[in-house]
């Protein structure tokens, strides 16, 4: 099999270079827009070009295809969303079988540098809304996967065993988790006929997130499925605490199940990260896995329902 090449910095510019017939990127620019990279990680490698575009180069023939289903998957929730997703102005090929698209840059920070306000919780309800909106027959037949609930029982055992490798480690008392029972996992399991479109990665860097506290926008969508709503729920929890992920869901029409189903399915999930961290099998920066963690096991006050509505009452 044929290694694929590495992006560099020369490898943008001579795509740069060649798009500037453009309009949208104006072919005056000379020597042409600056380029430089968002950061590290990520299944695309991704870079500013310049001041109001985004370069996103796919490494392998998996995340092309995904990348090409994000352009046409863009286009169907755009109508449904009370935010922005970027829009497309080129898209191509950068090295054989590998895709590119260069997308208009959303303006904002992210999650991680912008502290979401009350106002900008009403905006990731009307997200969490939009998302149960879009017709998950159309997003099906663009290619986007339908995935299977995941069993928070077994999450909560692999959680167990994370927390007994962080408490010697001190980096996590495993006693918390012993409000989670089995008993608890199971009445948590996802409900039937519930499946919508998910994001499916709503973590912070994906938000965009203005100095005033309003959610602007929400980037890559090439890990969206037709699936379990409380994985968004938890990926909320994740960015912006569940507090507020769970403020939003309820406004959104989530009832108690679902919310409380995302909230468990984040605070196993960042035990069982950075755990996994700290045995070299995770390699995601260990301080934002305990950022993540500290988020997701903040209190709630939907915590103390001890009673959950039926399943023909969930939203």
């Amino acid at each position: 099999m044929t290694q694929a090449p590495t992006p560099t910095a020369d490898t943008v510019r001579r795509l740069v270079r060649s798009l500037l017939a453009d309009s949208a990127l104006g072919a005056s620019a000379t020597p042409g827009p600056d380029v430089r990279p968002v950061g590290a990680g990520g299944e695309a490698s991704t870079w500013w070009v310049g001041a109001r575009h985004v370069l996103r180069l796919a490494p392998d023939r998996d995340a092309s295809a995904r990348l090409r289903r994000e352009l046409r998957l863009r286009d169907l929730v755009r109508p449904h969303l009370g935010v922005a997703v970027p829009v497309g102005v080129a898209h191509g090929e950068w090295a054989a079988g590998l895709a590119y698209t260069l997308d208009t840059r959303v303006p904002g920070g992210s999650a991680e540098e912008h502290d979401v306000s009350a106002v900008g919780e009403a905006d990731l309800a009307a997200l969490l809304t939009g998302l149960r909106e879009v017709p998950a027959r159309q997003a099906e037949t663009l290619g986007v996967p339908r995935v299977a609930p995941r069993s928070l029982e077994a999450l909560r055992r692999a959680a167990e065993r994370a927390a007994e490798r962080l408490a010697a480690a001190d980096e996590f008392d495993p006693v918390r988790l012993h409000q989670l029972t089995p008993a608890a996992a199971t009445q948590l399991a996802a409900q039937a006929g519930t499946a919508v479109l998910v994001h499916h990665d709503l973590r912070g860097e994906h938000l965009v997130v203005s100095a005033d506290g309003r959610v602007r926008g929400v980037l890559d969508w090439t890990d969206a499925v037709v699936g379990d709503p409380a994985e968004d729920i938890a990926g909320l929890a994740l960015a912006v605490g569940s507090p507020a992920a769970v403020r939003a869901a309820t406004l959104a029409g989530y009832a108690a199940r679902p919310c409380l189903r995302g909230l468990w399915l984040a605070r196993c999930d960042t035990v069982v990260r950075l755990a996994e961290s700290l045995t070299g099998r995770d390699a995601g920066p260990r301080p934002l896995l305990r950022v993540q963690l500290r988020r997701a096991w903040e209190a709630i006050l939907l915590e103390r329902v001890t009673e959950l509505r039926e399943p023909d009452e969930e939203g």
